[in-house]
């Protein structure tokens, strides 16, 4: 502890003077813990900052301007916790993985009954399970934290989803909704069930992120290259779709790439940009999840799938001149045809998110409320959009089979949607365009219309090479066929 030049206490650093304490503390000064602690000290709240590299804090505190008064920076551990008010809340935005499990076992002998520490990371949901049974009976408390709306959100209001204990939520719930992003006054975070609750969500929340961010990109590659559009052009359209039911802030960002220009070339950004898309695992971890509990999440798959196929440019420059094309004459669809296609791919993407969360609640006994993570979705986050009002409403009403589909509201919107969806797929196969997520989508939804599907076919097979067995149609038990070999 040291004096500042105005005779402030001051905990290994500069920033506020300490009087009772900081009401939280922000352990990472990234681009996401930065913005998260400038955000919690806008909102009047004391914060208490360190980071491992300690020559981050000075500039830090320095660029936080007038919010430096909230700020108490402390380079040493001892002084950071040290100077946050008990009990503690302890946000950690640190790397996933071994780095919070490190950070864990240095920080828990300076800490106190009643503690919580709070992963603010993209961590994997079995780690955040983990964590919070090894830190039972100890007195410390552990909350997984999903933020969403990167840092822009993060600084100005996020989408927080939060899963940990009562009494870790009752302590950080007053910070929490003051700093969240918003929605006609409601705050866009909620304490979503124990342990890995929170970062399950924020998981499959990047899942469905994955599938509209590529059924975004294969209308724009089939106006580019079966229409053979700009993206000035096409830029227009999608600024002009956040009009009407596709309103979303990954249309306005789409729509704004588009439109934007490469300062060195004068060209449009968007084709200066290798088509090479990355992944940091998130859209990966929600597709494990889903098959491991027996659940369809084809849009999602396609999604990954097609970032996975991007990475091989070298092969696809090889493969161009090489392949036959074999496409046919077809007819362009019309926009109208194209906004509601991805409309209904929108719908069934979410339905298939939302159905993985089902099944977790379920497997996990979490008590998942469908309607309120659509709620808390509704601001802050990356897949904010005017359609998750409407699947909050469904989720509070009529909703047969506990499928978002079937609810009377989303039957009405597949209605529109759906035949214009069928035509952009057939437009798509026969111009030789891609177009993964939407036909996984279109294939997902003919699927589960059809009340008998062809897996009486594959169990057949199945018993005639390996005598697994099958059900009868109308009898209880398990059978085997008398199959005759072809001679």
């Amino acid at each position: 502890m040291r004096h500042d030049r105005y005779g402030n206490w001051h905990a290994g650093g500069r920033g506020a003077a300490q009087g009772a304490g900081a009401d939280i503390g922000v352990y990472g000064l990234g681009t996401m813990g930065s913005a998260l602690a400038l955000n919690l000290a806008d909102n009047g709240f004391t914060v208490a900052v360190s980071n491992r590299e300690a020559d981050w804090i000075a500039p830090f505190l320095d660029e936080a301007g007038p919010l430096a008064e909230r700020l108490i920076g402390a380079e040493q551990l001892e002084e950071f916790v040290a100077a946050i008010a008990r009990p503690r809340s302890i946000l950690f935005m640190i790397p996933s993985g071994a780095p919070v499990d490190a950070m864990i076992e240095a920080i828990k002998p300076l800490l106190d009954e009643g503690d919580t520490l709070i992963d603010g990371g993209n961590a994997d949901f079995h780690d955040t399970r983990r964590r919070s049974a090894e830190l039972e009976g100890t007195g410390l408390h552990f909350v997984g934290m999903g933020v969403s709306g990167g840092e822009a959100g993060a600084r100005n209001g996020p989408s927080m989803m939060v899963g940990g204990s009562a009494h870790s939520w009752t302590q950080f719930k007053p910070m929490a909704e003051k700093i969240a992003a918003q929605f006609e006054g409601t705050p866009c975070v909620a304490h979503l069930g124990p342990d890995g609750a929170g970062h399950f969500v924020k998981t499959v929340h990047n899942g469905i992120e994955y599938a509209d961010m590529q059924m975004i990109a294969e209308v724009y590659g089939l106006l580019r290259d079966a229409g053979g559009q700009g993206a000035v052009e096409i830029g227009n359209l999608f600024a002009d779709w956040r009009k009407g039911p596709l309103n979303s802030y990954l249309i306005e960002v789409s729509a704004a790439a588009l439109l934007s220009v490469d300062t060195q070339t004068g060209t449009p950004m968007v084709d200066v940009i290798r088509d090479q898309a990355g992944q940091k695992g998130t859209g990966r971890w929600t597709l494990i999840e889903a098959l491991k509990m027996g659940q369809s999440a084809n849009t999602i798959e396609a999604a990954v799938g097609a970032r996975g196929w991007s990475s091989e440019k070298a092969v696809r420059e090889m493969a161009e001149p090489l392949l036959p094309e074999g496409v046919q004459d077809a007819p362009l669809p019309e926009v109208a045809d194209l906004e509601m296609a991805l409309l209904a791919g929108r719908i069934i993407g979410h339905a298939q998110g939302f159905r993985i969360l089902s099944a977790a609640s379920e497997e996990f006994d979490w008590s998942l409320d469908m309607a309120r993570i659509s709620e808390i979705w509704r601001a802050g986050c990356i897949i904010r959009s005017a359609l998750l009002d409407e699947f909050a409403d469904a989720f509070r009403g009529e909703l047969p089979g506990g499928h978002l589909i079937l609810a009377p509201a989303m039957r009405k919107r597949l209605e529109e949607s759906i035949p214009a969806l069928r035509r952009v797929v057939a437009a798509g196969a026969l111009l030789g365009v891609a177009l993964p997520a939407l036909s996984a989508a279109l294939a997902w939804y003919d699927s589960m219309r059809r009340a008998r599907g062809t897996a009486n076919m594959i169990q057949a097979q199945r018993d005639f090479f390996g005598a697994h067995g099958f059900e009868r149609i109308s009898e209880e038990g398990k059978f085997h066929g008398t199959w005759t070999p072809l001679p």
